[in-house]
């Protein structure tokens, strides 16, 4: 099975892998090849038409405006 090795990562990034790995009970190593082997799954065109879908599941629905909600929690 092939290798990668990534250099020169922020520390911060690292930091937030590392948390994102306990959360799912696995290692740093786990969990970056978890997201890795995620993203190589969907190619952009299958994001896209994802994204379409979803859209399309939107389409002619009213929503309220949140605004005054919004502004009633800033508040508290």
């Amino acid at each position: 099975m092939a290798q990668i090795l990534v250099r020169n990562l922020d520390e911060n990034v690292v930091e937030r892998l590392k948390a994102k790995a306990r959360t799912h009970g696995r290692s740093l190593q786990a969990e970056a090849k978890d997201i890795l082997e995620q993203s190589a799954r969907i190619d952009m065109a299958e994001a896209r038409k994802l994204a379409d879908c979803i859209r399309k599941g939107f389409e002619g629905r009213k929503f309220d405006d949140s605004t005054e909600l919004v502004q009633q929690d800033r508040n508290r």
